[in-house]
């Protein structure tokens, strides 16, 4: 006999009351029929499951909440605010029932704030872990079914070698020597396929065992998301209890946190949200006469930022009221004794410090002098930082920045130098194959051309080498695509080698690292492995080679001259990757014509090309005043002293044999030549 009848209900209530509650507070912001019937549909269920166990007051609530949405099920009109009051009442009975089922060990102590400060952990979400773990253990031992039959084939590779090893010792019969020389070709043949399957199952199984490992330590972790239908309720009392039409958005629920922070996070933001509504937002004739929506709008914005989270909450109301501070500041004996006005960072500090309140009375939501140093503890803590923008007239905002002990994120997996790293999936925009030549140029100048533009390029292995020496791998053969505070970067690596879901930890404190550096996560063999920070990447190759690009996004463009179609886009890519913009012309008729219709930086021409050569373009080009000052740069398959001289007499720049042709020595060329 299950010795707790109410198990499984309790589990079917609690997800069926975070569903209506999180209804109820969208159709209040917006009335849609669709979630109407799925609020009846919850309602209806939670009623039939309390019944079935004999929780009758449970039912009836569930019942009377039913009654109040049934006369609305077919109409379009918003509920009265009377019933919507209603519906969140009957919410918060429904609520405290389930929970006063809860066993007598685990019931937490009362609050009196109608909203629950702590985040819960999903039901649904929860769920959906254990399914993903479940197919990830499923996938897992899919992998381990080539090892016995494995196992069996190297028994009898076993036995094929103790047959040849009795052939071996009877090497005087006749032709014995032949056939163990043709069985032992055979079992090194046979050994070899072995060992080709058992390495690719072994990394197909460790590749597996990844995956679950991070989706299993990802489930110790909370989606954010899960503090947004409190701050909701939250802002909805707040309005109601203020008289205002206030909207609560929320963003960034998908990252995964610490419990612990996201509790605490929770509590502070509470009082946060309801400071927003009750002095930031103005009631709705006052919002009319500034031009804004009678609904005002409290957004909550959860982001990662390396190893730090922030929670940043914005009002689209009037501000803080700096004014009213001072003289609540003033009143209260917080100002200077020598009557000095404090400029708005003190005001804003002595505000964090509590005692403060711009209200003139004490309401359920205001007048206390609280709030914001509930922020500020919060902070002190969990060892972040909590700053404020008063807004004046256009919002106000609070942040709180807290430092990260766990964080669950899908990861790119690179390898660079001997070195495997993982990149945070979504700073990556995208992965680019390098060329060789390209590759060599972007290392060598700092940038490279990419959709249409020029963005600075890192070589990862010397970041993560900072000035040690790097083991030589051939240079990187893959660009990734990294964005950060919305720019856009290429970082170098060796090559890509598939992407994970990890759980990320934070640096030891006595292990400083560079900034491109953002935390670790472990590998199945317990090692560390580097999880790389986009906006120390981002940060990193703006030093290295931003100035570069900022300089050749300011260069003219180039015309390359060439009748050979390899040769031109040969030129074209070290050229852009390089950060110039290049023209082409398959002719000097054509090049000729493209410098006369527009302002070109330097001329790259070839010689020997039919019709007018590189000699005759030079001419043509030092005849015409309006040409004769951009420099031209033959290049050519001619080697001989004379042709380079020749070119000499007729103004050429530079001369670069096409047969010792350096990418390097070109751009050099180039350089020396715009810059003159």
């Amino acid at each position: 006999m299950n010795p707790d009848p109410l198990r499984y209900f309790r589990v079917e209530a609690r997800e069926l009351i975070d569903q209506i509650s999180a209804g109820v507070l969208d159709l209040d912001q917006e009335h849609d029929a669709d979630a109407v019937a799925r609020l009846l549909r919850f309602a209806h269920t939670l009623k039939g499951a309390a019944r079935v166990v004999r929780q009758l007051e449970l039912a009836d609530r569930a019942h009377d909440f039913e009654e109040v949405l049934v006369p609305h099920r077919a109409t379009d009109a918003p509920l009265p605010a009377a019933e919507m009051r209603e519906l969140l009442r009957l919410n918060d009975a429904i609520e405290a029932e389930v929970a006063a089922l809860e066993p007598a060990a685990d019931v937490p102590a009362p609050e009196p704030a109608p909203v629950a400060a702590h985040p819960a952990v999903d039901v649904r979400t929860a769920g959906r872990d254990v399914d993903e773990l479940l197919d990830a253990i499923g996938e897992a031992h899919a992998r381990f079914a080539p090892l016995p039959a494995c196992s069996r084939e190297l028994d009898r590779l076993h036995r094929s070698a103790d047959n040849l090893v009795d052939r071996l010792r009877d090497g005087g019969r006749a032709g014995s020597v032949d056939a163990a020389r043709a069985a032992a070709a055979r079992l090194s043949t046979e050994f070899s396929a072995l060992a080709r399957r058992l390495t690719d199952t072994v990394e197909q199984v460790e590749r597996e065992l990844d995956e679950v490992r991070g989706r299993a330590e990802r489930m110790r972790l909370v989606a954010a998301s899960t503090i947004f239908t409190a701050l909701r309720r939250a802002v909805r009392d707040a309005a109601d209890l203020q008289g205002k039409r206030v909207r609560f958005e929320g963003h960034g629920g998908d990252l995964r946190l610490d419990p612990h922070v996201l509790t605490l996070v929770s509590g502070a933001f509470l009082h946060v949200v309801r400071n927003a509504v009750a002095h930031g937002i103005e009631p709705a004739e006052s919002r009319a006469r500034a031009g804004k929506p009678a609904e005002g709008t409290v957004t909550v914005r959860v982001e990662r930022r390396g190893r730090l989270a922030a929670f940043r909450c914005t009002d689209d109301g009037g501000g803080f009221d700096l004014a009213a501070a001072r003289r609540a500041a003033r009143a209260g004996g917080l100002l200077a004794a020598d009557g000095s006005e404090p400029d708005e960072q003190a005001l804003l500090a002595l505000i964090l410090r509590g005692g403060i309140s711009t209200s003139d009375t004490v309401t359920e939501v205001a007048g206390r002098g609280i709030g914001l140093n509930v922020v500020r503890d919060v902070a002190d803590q969990l060892g972040g930082d909590v700053s404020v923008d008063a807004g004046h007239g256009r919002g106000a905002t609070v942040e709180l920045v807290v430092p990260l002990s766990l964080l669950s994120l899908h990861g790119l997996i690179v390898e660079v130098a001997g070195i495997v790293a993982t990149v945070p999936l979504d700073a990556v925009r995208t992965c680019v194959r390098l060329l060789p030549e390209v590759a060599a140029s972007a290392a060598a100048t700092g940038r490279m051309a990419y959709d249409g533009e020029v963005v600075p390029f890192l070589t990862l292995a010397r970041a993560l080498y900072a000035g040690a020496t790097v083991p030589d791998t051939g240079g990187p053969s893959v660009a990734v695509i990294v964005t950060a505070d919305d720019q856009r970067v290429a970082v170098g690596v060796d090559r890509l080698t598939g992407t994970s879901i990890l759980v990320v930890r934070p640096l030891p404190d006595l292990a400083p690292a560079a900034a491109v550096i953002g935390g670790l996560s472990m590998d199945l063999d317990g090692n560390p492995r580097l999880v790389l920070e986009p906006h120390g990447l981002v940060a990193e190759a703006w030093r290295a080679g931003g100035a570069d690009v900022a300089e050749a996004v300011r260069k003219l463009p180039v015309l390359v001259i060439d009748d050979s179609l390899t040769s031109r886009m040969l030129e074209r890519s070290i050229l852009e990757s390089a950060g110039y913009e290049v023209d082409l012309a398959d002719s000097g008729e054509q090049g000729l014509e493209m410098a006369r219709s527009r302002e070109y930086g330097i001329y790259v021409t070839d010689i020997d090309m039919p019709g007018i050569d590189g000699f005759a373009f030079i001419a043509e080009t030092r005849a015409d005043p309006a040409l004769a000052g951009v420099p031209v740069i033959l290049v050519s398959s001619r080697a001989g002293a004379e042709d380079r001289q020749r070119g000499a007499r007729a103004g050429a720049g530079a001369y670069v044999v096409k047969g010792e042709f350096n990418q390097e020595d070109l751009l050099a060329e180039i350089r020396r030549l715009v810059t003159a």
